[in-house]
């Protein structure tokens, strides 16, 4: 089966053109320098940055979905929605921890990928572990198991202007690593109906399939972006590409990294883009912003004061242009987080301080932690006291290995665990067996894993 090369592609039906083909004229190379002075050159930059750029391979199965006409399935057995088909894909990732070897890239990359393997620009190619992912962000996490790793440094995507210089580094179509460079054409991008929560960077560096999860770097080497998603008619290059901030992307891998799942905060409220309309319907000289019309009761918007007909026009003293982008900076802050908010209301603009509220609790999969924990579902203790077995899935290998519900892993091999990040680190070490510390109920006890 042909590899699916990743990037995100929203089709414009209005870009499709006759194409005609034209001898080019002959032209010279530029110079190594003029009257004495070198031309500048991006190649320094890129050397430093260009090995922290890897890129990743997937195959697994999916589920291809069969038309059969509802009278019909039950002579087809239980299984007759679908059949299992492999696959193979391509895309892109960035190391963020070297030490850790933590690389980031798109969830769409992996989805349902059963094996990962990533490749560095020298040519090694290691397994790759999926530590977390979220699928509302299209940002997932892998680790790696390697020395000597280069890892990029996070730029404030905050601070990004219209215009401000742009490097995509990736490896489109399969062809092995290619930069490309261009300016921030936009910021701020919603509505695109890719992701749940949008807030791109819009940026003319070309941007092709297989660039999914590659880096959009500032002229410092710095992390800008995780390039995401391109806008052109047959999956092509068309100037238009969007990457999810890098200010973004990071909230939600430390998330992933202390508690092995985001953990999304909730402001409690409901509303609409500020429009034109509205805007003068309440007197207001002002023409961006979230409108309110409604504030969940105990929710954190309420504790904060914030009513219906309020306008947040910033978040943490950064601007918010329509509601869509307050769902993305909310959504990717973190349970229990403390912002401030800049709220008109009566046209006059005040600050208001929120402690954001946590959503439903998700649990991490503790298979991708240890083999000897498959069916056990984790979560981290209250105040950093270890890591709770939520759940314990019967005739499982956690269940086997004597994990119950509401046991605490308190310490590995005699190392203090004190969450779930704490384990992970653990885990990661080579080790033939590992006797996890268990506190159960009044008592201590240890449980060998293999």
């Amino acid at each position: 089966m042909k590899s699916k090369l990743h990037v995100r592609t929203l089709t414009a039906l209005a870009l499709s053109t006759a194409m005609g083909f034209a001898s080019l004229p002959a032209t010279a190379a530029l110079p190594l320098a003029v009257a004495g002075e070198p031309l500048p050159s991006l190649a320094p930059i890129l050397e430093q940055v260009t090995p922290a750029v890897v890129n990743i391979s997937v195959s697994g199965t999916k589920v291809s979905q069969q038309r059969i006409p509802e009278a019909f399935r039950p002579f087809f057995g239980p299984d007759s929605s679908g059949s299992k088909q492999p696959f193979q894909g391509l895309g892109s990732g960035v190391i963020i921890d070297a030490k850790q070897g933590y690389i980031l890239t798109n969830n769409h990359v992996i989805a349902d990928a059963d094996e990962i393997q990533v490749m560095l620009k020298d040519g090694h190619e290691y397994d790759a572990t999926l530590v977390g992912s979220d699928k509302s962000s299209d940002i997932a996490l892998l680790q790696i198991k390697a020395k000597n790793l280069t890892e990029i440094k996070f730029a404030d995507s905050d601070k990004l202007r219209v215009g401000d210089f742009t490097i995509a580094i990736g490896n489109p179509f399969g062809l092995g690593q290619t930069v490309t460079s261009g300016i921030v054409s936009a910021l701020g991008r919603t509505g695109l109906q890719l992701e749940n929560l949008e807030n791109f960077i819009q940026t003319d560096a070309a941007i092709n399939s297989g660039n999914s999860g590659g880096a959009l770097v500032n002229l410092r080497g710095e992390l800008i972006g995780i390039n995401t998603a391109i806008l052109g008619p047959n999956g092509g290059n068309v100037g238009i590409g969007f990457a999810i901030p890098a200010n973004m992307a990071n909230n939600l891998v430390q998330q992933i990294i202390e508690h092995g799942e985001v953990r999304r905060g909730v402001l409690g409220v409901a509303g609409q883009e500020l429009t034109a309309d509205l805007a003068k319907a309440f007197d207001i000289d002002i023409q961006y912003g979230a409108f309110i019309n409604q504030v969940t009761p105990n929710s954190a918007a309420e504790e904060a004061g914030l009513m219906a007909g309020d306008i947040i026009v910033s978040v943490n003293n950064n601007k918010i242009r329509s509601f869509s982008e307050l769902r993305a900076r909310i959504g990717t802050l973190g349970a229990d987080k403390e912002i401030t908010l800049g709220v008109v209301r009566d046209g006059k603009e005040r600050i208001v301080t929120a402690k954001l509220k946590p959503a439903e609790n998700r649990l991490a999969n503790a298979s991708n932690l240890h083999q000897g924990l498959e069916g056990a579902a984790l979560v981290s203790a209250e105040n950093n006291q270890g890591v709770m077995i939520a759940n314990v899935q019967p005739r499982s290998i956690a269940a086997a290995s004597g994990l119950k519900k509401g046991d605490i892993i308190i310490g590995v091999n005699k190392t203090k665990v004190k969450n779930l990040a704490g384990l992970r680190e653990l885990l990661t070490e080579e080790k033939a067996t590992l006797a996890l510390n268990i506190k159960r109920g009044e008592q201590s006890l240890f449980l060998v894993l293999r």
